[in-house]
């Protein structure tokens, strides 16, 4: 009897998705769109950190490493600290920049001279503008960058030639670009690391140390606690301007994306409801003769629950299929990286339409009141 009664209600279950295909497809449509959407955030959010300290990544230092005082010969670090932090083997350090500053001469006109590694820099701050090109190696002896400020006192453009000087040594370098950074770099000349260290007589000697380091704010505040335990005698300060601002930025993207797919579950369930309420018309007749046959209320309740759950689960696939192609393509236009799909949000993706769509089947409820003589009366 229960098998027989379970086979009549998967028969029935058949026909009532067999019609009503027009009602059925807009509830579906309106599903999977949302579905859609939400998929596509959802991924997004998930690999929002990660693309978005990529990002950072690419706007400067995050992390300095400097000796406790300025201004003298025993206030520069040892070269050896670039070997002591290459050492620790830490994948968050995305680049790590030495730099020595001398005071320098070019011609009648006192400059800055800051001697460093080209190719970590060009990693570190690849929104420089660069009106040329950049040194091809860090050992380069022959080029350098001059600061758009420096190079207009200066009268240089790519290609010029330029003789510095300090104290008794001196040296002819070509321009191979004029830097723009909008900060102190723009007066300064970037020259490599040893001619930095061959002019001003101070070979194994640099400035600073500047580190790019990726991870959410509260991990760079551990890497920089990790860091001075391995460079004790050193200063090692986060830029907490900038980590800040990674962490502000994050928390306001997650939120906006959170708001959003709550905004567009609840206009999905609007969508639902307004199909769902005229597929409830339709089938009074149906549900007076299922009542007229002795159908109990729950158990054709249970149909149409069933049904709207049908519904749920095909627009969750069709939606989760259709949101990885879209959180790729969002991926590519704003972080110029594709997002990887996350198979966590199939499962989520797919409860969450079919709460929305058990929500928006609220109006077949009211199918519970009809009444079967008035079905069978024709009224």
């Amino acid at each position: 009897m229960a098998l027989r009664s379970q086979s009549m209600f998967w028969r029935i279950f058949r026909q009532l998705l067999g019609a009503s295909r027009g009602r059925l497809t807009l509830a579906l449509i309106a599903l999977s769109s949302g579905a859609a959407i939400s998929s596509a955030l959802l991924n997004i959010d998930l690999d929002a950190e990660q693309k978005l300290t990529h990002e950072f990544r690419t706007l400067g230092a995050n992390v300095v490493v400097a000796p406790p005082s300025a201004g003298s010969d025993a206030a520069l670090a040892d070269a050896a600290v670039m070997d002591r932090i290459a050492g620790l083997h830490a994948p968050q350090i995305v680049a790590a920049a030495p730099y020595l500053y001398v005071a320098a001469n070019a011609g009648a006109q006192p400059v800055i001279l800051a001697g460093t590694w080209f190719d970590q820099v060009a990693k570190m701050n690849s929104w420089w503008k660069v009106d040329g090109g950049w040194v091809s190696s860090r050992d380069d002896r022959l080029h350098c960058l001059v600061g758009q400020a420096a190079a207009r006192q200066l009268g240089l453009m790519p290609g010029s030639h330029i003789n510095l000087r300090a104290g008794e040594h001196d040296i002819s370098l070509t321009v191979t670009g004029i830097v723009t950074t909008g900060g102190d770099e723009d007066s300064q000349i970037f020259t490599s690391l040893d001619t930095a260290q061959d002019l001003s007589e101070l070979a194994g000697r640099v400035s600073l140390v500047q580190l790019s380091v990726s991870g959410t704010p509260s991990e760079m505040e551990a890497f920089a606690s990790r860091l001075a335990n391995a460079l004790p005698g050193l200063d090692v300060r986060p830029v907490r301007q900038l980590t800040a601002a990674e962490g502000s930025i994050l928390g306001r993207i997650r939120g906006l994306i959170f708001w959003t797919v709550i905004l567009i579950l609840a206009l999905t369930t609007l969508g639902v409801l307004a199909s769902m309420a005229a597929l409830a018309m339709e089938r009074s007749r149906d549900v007076g003769l299922m009542k007229a046959l002795g159908g109990s209320v729950p158990r054709i309740m249970r149909l149409f629950l069933a049904e709207a759950g049908a519904l749920g689960v095909m627009g969750g696939t069709i939606g989760f299929a259709a949101g990885v192609v879209l959180a790729r393509w969002i991926g590519g236009r704003v972080f110029g990286v594709a997002i990887s799909p996350r198979l966590e949000v199939f499962p989520l993706t797919i409860a969450l339409t079919v709460g929305v769509a058990l929500a928006g089947a609220l109006p077949l409820r009211l199918l519970g009141r009809v009444r079967p003589a008035e079905i069978l009366r024709g009224e």
